[in-house]
């Protein structure tokens, strides 16, 4: 089974590059590879490197560009992502995908991706390779362990969902793309996920929480799209 992993690059470099998490997460693939069958797309986030040049960009620019902005975050998404490729060489025997729409298939067991092009996120790469590549679920991992039902940092009434439909998911991150917004699975990728019927699931960075997740147990998070799967 060919299974979407988006790694939130929240959780790759939150400040300085967790490499006790990179070390921890690439053992999990390669477990989860060495079955017979089973394959990964890896799609890293920007992180802090993002933010930070995405706002230093802001500050220089004397007329800062969405498109602009946009591109230095894929620069970072890219360099994310390398890291993992470079952990993940014995797994993998692909170059790192810079043009999702260009795939189909891909050989070995695991398959790894940035950032694409501006007006784009990495959460809309994901849900593209799992169309090209015939995977339902993309596993959605960043620094927050569920989706609440509004953003807990401003509204205290806020709760942690479950599960959620499409529909009021889309409601909750709203329909347009902003560079470097910190939402648990960008606008353009969620309406585009919802017209595919996939499912994702919003998890934090525990891996054994993971290990569940991939091995069909019951996990810790929010399933969006089916109200199967997450615990109550």
């Amino acid at each position: 089974m060919t299974v979407v992993i988006s790694v939130g690059g929240s959780i790759i470099a939150p400040d300085g590059v967790d490499t006790q998490f990179v070390r921890g997460f690439s053992a999990v693939v390669r477990n989860y590879v060495a079955v017979a069958g089973n394959r990964m797309i890896l799609i890293c986030g920007g992180g802090a490197p993002a933010r930070r040049y995405q706002q230093a960009y802001r500050e220089i620019a004397a007329q800062p560009a969405d498109a602009e902005q946009d591109h230095i975050g894929i620069a970072a998404t890219r360099l994310n992502a390398a890291l993992l490729h470079a952990a993940l060489a014995d797994c993998t025997s692909e170059p790192l995908v810079t043009r999702p729409d260009s795939i189909s298939s891909f050989d070995g067991p695991v398959l790894l991706a940035g950032g694409w092009k501006p007006g784009f996120s990495t959460d809309y790469v994901a849900v593209t390779l799992a169309e090209a590549c015939g995977a339902a679920t993309v596993i959605n991992l960043s620094n927050i362990d569920q989706v609440y039902s509004a953003d807990p940092r401003v509204d205290r009434s806020a709760v942690p969902l479950h599960s959620v439909s499409w529909s009021d998911f889309q409601q909750l991150v709203g329909t347009e793309w902003v560079p470097g917004a910190n939402l648990p699975f960008d606008p353009i990728a969620t309406r585009r996920a919802a017209e595919l019927g996939l499912t994702v699931i919003a998890a934090g960075k525990d891996l054994a929480n993971l290990e569940k997740i991939l091995s069909g147990r019951p996990f810790f998070g929010t399933t969006i799209g089916t109200t199967i799967g997450a615990e109550g």
